[in-house]
């Protein structure tokens, strides 16, 4: 039987696979989770979830909650109010980072999207190129690519067309 912290385990690979691993189980103090097979301080949602179930059920104070179950007060605050927009899965841990492609949008998508012709290859580095010419905005080719759907593509646009499309 795998230990509970063994990266074999098959908890904790399904676990950190959907993000909910929880990075610090070692700092969850309260005697719930250090006894039984039910809970489990690897468990995130359930730790974030029972947090908030003491405050509000059993009358602990945020303070203490926040320090019982390894985590800032910012953090109880924090997971408090995703659960209140969203429920249970407000607890889930969000991505970080941009949520798609921020400099593609508004005029410089619709100028992109004015420049793909039906059955022709995406030309990513070509309209990078005039993406920059006529909007003064650096925009990586492969960013064009995962905004439009398409492939990464070792074909170039022939000379003729890239000077229409300067033109036009």
């Amino acid at each position: 039987m795998p230990k509970r912290g063994d990266r074999t385990d098959p908890k904790t690979a399904a676990l950190r696979e959907d993000g909910t691993l929880n990075p610090s189980p070692e700092k969850v103090s309260d005697p719930k989770f250090q006894t039984g097979d039910f809970f489990d301080s690897r468990d995130l949602m359930q730790v974030r979830y029972e947090m908030l179930r003491r405050v509000s059920i059993d009358n602990l104070s945020a303070t203490q909650a926040a320090a019982e179950y390894g985590v800032s007060r910012p953090t109880y605050y924090q997971a408090r109010s995703s659960f209140d927009e969203a429920g249970l899965g407000g607890l889930v841990p969000k991505k970080r980072g941009p949520r798609g492609p921020h400099k593609l949008q508004g005029d410089i998508l619709a100028f992109v999207e004015k420049q793909i012709v039906p059955g022709k290859p995406l030309r990513a580095r070509e309209l990078a190129r005039l993406i920059s010419q006529v909007f003064s905005v650096e925009i990586h080719p492969r960013t064009i690519e995962r905004a439009l759907g398409g492939k990464k593509t070792t074909q170039r646009a022939p000379e003729p067309v890239l000077k229409k499309l300067l033109r036009g």
